[in-house]
C-alpha cells in the first residue's frame, strides 16, 4: 500500500470520528422539561405556590413541577392511574 493511499485512509478516518463527535453530543443529552411525573421531593423545579425549587414538590406526580427526561420520552412516559407526562403544567395532584 503506497504512502498516499494510507494518508487519505487515515484523513477518512479522522473525518469520520470528527463527524461522528460534532453529532453524538447535541443528539445523546438533549433534555426537555416534563411535567407530572416526578416523585415527592424529587423534581428538578417549579414546583408552584408554597413551594420553592429543586426538590419541592409536596405529592408524587404534582402537576405543576417537572423532572428533567431525554428529548421526546416525556408524553410517552406512563404512571400509575393511567397519568402520562406533559410537556406543560398540569392541573392534576396539586396540593391544596
Amino acid at each position: 500500500m503506497s504512502i498516499h493511499v494510507k494518508s487519505l485512509a487515515v484523513a477518512g478516518a479522522v473525518a469520520a470520528a470528527l463527524t461522528t463527535l460534532a453529532v453524538a453530543p447535541a443528539s445523546a443529552g438533549a433534555k426537555e422539561k416534563c411535567y407530572g411525573v416526578a416523585l415527592a421531593g424529587e423534581n428538578d423545579c417549579k414546583a408552584g405556590p408554597g413551594t420553592t425549587c429543586a426538590g419541592s414538590s409536596k405529592v408524587d406526580y404534582q402537576g405543576n413541577a417537572f423532572k428533567m427526561v431525554p428529548a421526546g420520552t416525556c408524553e410517552t412516559t406512563m404512571l400509575p392511574g393511567d397519568r402520562a407526562g406533559s410537556l406543560t403544567e398540569l392541573k392534576r395532584d396539586v396540593p391544596a
